[in-house]
């Protein structure tokens, strides 16, 4: 909604511990960037943390923050949660209620990364759509049925707003200043800070053709593996996934073998332990639900498939799975004796 020029836009963040410092500032630099350029203080913007004073980005830098506390009587026009790993263990009651009170305010209520977490935490995406990081969407998806998750990379529902994060924030920022103060100086803010490509609403956080295996993959192997990828609470067998890719069993074997350097099967149940890792280390699930949800039959199965995927028991890595450290990757770790491949390979 377009502003007055002489309106100043008060934006409060809020961060949590480990949050992703990327995604914090690529959402606020556009801001800044079209004050300097308009000449005028459009936004004005505070950062709070729940206990106030330094917080700890993911990457080992530090912000300086206000304490929440003192601010939620502020009256501003946007709120924005940026969270990254176990948004879950900073979903403090003080934190859930300010929340709560800002969105009664009438304030945008938006979220960065696992922010979506704790802003459906305090019911405030029940009903509405919302995006998170993809390394999470199945997490939210298990969690929160009340919410319809989706892929992009950021999404608006109203007056609630969700970003995957990284440099995804930046077309989040753009997007609010175009909303607000219109195509003129979005365009001259984008030209700035060299983002000129914003992509706009609606864009999937990965591209098809793109993930997981590159342009070179034929496509009767990409129409299985999205049969797989749409099939992880059920898996088909084999020849069920060639039937639906109208491929025969000996030659995507053959294709597979060549292009993603596993079998079909042993590529399916990777997979499906990924996803099941993500719901291990993100939630509090008991480990019988998730191995339903990520397709084992038994749990004594899925511990024994998910210790030789990953070298460790999924109980053991739900407390070791959750430190955070910068150098974590989706799948989230290699198995021991893969360095010289990645777990899409």
């Amino acid at each position: 909604m377009r502003t007055p020029s002489d309106q100043i836009i008060h934006l409060l963040v809020i961060v949590t511990p480990n949050f992703n410092l990327l995604a914090t500032t690529g959402l606020i630099d556009p801001l800044r960037a079209a004050n300097y350029l308009d000449g005028t203080a459009r936004f004005r913007w505070s950062v709070a943390s729940s206990e106030g004073g330094m917080t700890m980005a993911s990457n080992g830098l530090g912000l300086a923050t206000q304490r929440l506390g003192d601010l939620v009587n502020e009256p501003f026009d946007m709120v924005v949660v940026s969270s990254s790993w176990a948004p879950e263990a900073h979903d403090s009651p003080a934190l859930l209620a300010a929340l709560r009170k800002f969105a009664r305010n009438g304030c945008a209520m938006g979220a960065l990364d696992t922010g979506a977490f704790l802003l459906a935490k305090a019911g405030l995406l029940a009903g509405r759509r919302a995006t998170v990081h993809y390394e999470h969407i199945d997490s939210l998806r298990e969690l929160r049925e009340e919410t319809d998750v989706t892929e992009d990379l950021y999404v608006f529902d109203d007056n609630r707003f969700t970003c995957c994060g990284g440099t995804a924030s930046v077309d989040l920022g753009l997007h609010i200043l175009r909303g607000t103060c219109g195509d003129s100086l979005a365009n001259a803010a984008a030209r700035y800070i060299f983002h000129p490509g914003a992509r706009p609403p609606g864009t999937p956080q990965n591209p098809a053709g793109v993930e997981p295996l590159g342009h070179a993959t034929p496509d009767s192997v990409r129409r299985v593996i999205a049969e797989m990828e749409r099939h992880l609470e059920e898996p088909l067998t084999i020849p069920e996934l060639c039937d639906k890719a109208r491929i025969s069993q000996r030659q995507i074997n053959r294709l597979f073998t060549r292009y993603v350097g596993k079998t079909p099967q042993l590529y399916y149940r990777d997979i499906r332990l990924d996803r099941a890792r993500g719901l291990v280390t993100q939630t509090e699930l008991p480990m019988s639900e998730i191995a339903v949800a990520s397709g084992f039959a038994s749990q004594a199965h899925f511990s024994k498939a998910y210790h030789e995927r990953f070298g460790i028991q999924p109980r053991v890595d739900r407390v070791e799975g959750r430190i955070p450290f910068e150098f974590r990757a989706w799948p989230m770790h290699r198995k021991p004796g893969q360095q010289g491949k990645t777990d899409g390979e």
